[in-house]
């Protein structure tokens, strides 16, 4: 029988971190899930020496996917830039290409799929008005990126809410979520961790999909799911600030309750559930199947 409570990871600079089979398991009380495989969390860009060596060492990561956007990696290096200029270290370098490449373990692959791709941006985009739309591209034109989402934030991603965009997702992102599986269903890149900036919604569909592929009940991945807002609440003040900067409000920070069961139901009436949406969108039966084999303990 599993531990129900599997050990909290201690990490210096790594949130929302967890083994996703050792807590599946713990809360179904059962060994359904093999550990050790596939885990989730927030942004590793800041891990201490120590954070990664128990990457490296103790989780034995071979894979990292990366699912954030090319904004919040932009954003995210002139922080790490700034950083390094207040402290006047030359451990971090100023070029974004530079500060990239510092940021990344050596001996682990990185994959980089931004799940909220170009099907996704343009469903958001061509429902504005058209003065917001002007507005969008002027800002885009000239490099202020930021307050060009922004646009987008206030008028169509604030409304959508976390639930609406995720179900966005899965409709206008079939070709990343296709990237994605075809990365899971390589046995050579296990074990993975999958992560955004937060780890917990854009992580929390692909964690979904495989979970709900491996037949695990959508009760015990709602109950993982919600473990991500604990999780999350020393960065919250300085996250408000990302999100405040795009149009969003404190709604995105948290989890809501009914995420996973409200995808769940959109799946079911879309596309038949999960196995018909993954048909839809080119994942094959034995790319499913290897996917399933790396995770289940039996079949």
């Amino acid at each position: 029988m599993p531990n129900e409570n599997p050990d909290r990871p201690q990490f210096d600079n790594l949130l929302n971190f967890r083994d996703v089979g050792a807590y599946i398991n713990a809360i179904l009380r059962s060994g359904v899930l093999k550990t050790g495989r596939l885990f989730r969390s927030a942004r590793p860009d800041e891990c201490s020496q120590s954070d990664r060596e128990q990457l490296i060492n103790k989780y034995k990561i071979k894979t990292i996917l990366d699912l954030r956007s090319k904004t919040e990696h932009v954003n995210a290096a002139k922080k790490r830039s700034e950083v390094a200029l207040a402290s006047k270290s030359a451990v971090i370098p100023s070029a974004d290409q530079a500060v990239q490449q510092d940021i990344r373990i050596p001996g682990i692959r990185y994959a980089y799929i931004n799940l909220n791709g170009k099907g996704f941006e343009r469903h958001l985009i061509w429902q504005l008005k058209y003065t917001s739309l002007a507005k969008l591209a002027l800002l885009m034109a000239l490099g202020y990126r930021t307050e060009g989402i922004s646009v987008l934030g206030r008028e169509l991603m604030q409304p959508r809410g976390l639930i609406g965009l995720g179900i966005d997702t899965l409709d206008h992102s079939g070709p990343e979520v296709k990237e994605v599986f075809d990365l899971l269903s390589d046995s050579d890149a296990w074990p993975i961790l999958v992560h955004c900036t937060q780890g917990k919604d854009r992580t929390g569909i692909v964690v979904l999909l495989v979970l709900l592929l491996c037949n695990i009940n959508v009760d015990a991945i709602s109950k993982d799911y919600l473990l991500s807002e604990p999780e999350l609440e020393p960065e919250k003040a300085a996250r408000m600030e990302e999100i405040s900067s795009i149009g969003l409000d404190e709604s995105f920070a948290g989890c809501p309750p009914e995420f996973c069961q409200k995808v769940l139901q959109h799946l079911d009436s879309a596309y038949g559930g999960v196995e018909g949406y993954l048909d839809k969108i080119g994942v094959n039966h034995s790319s499913r199947e290897r996917v399933k084999d790396a995770l289940l303990t039996t079949k």
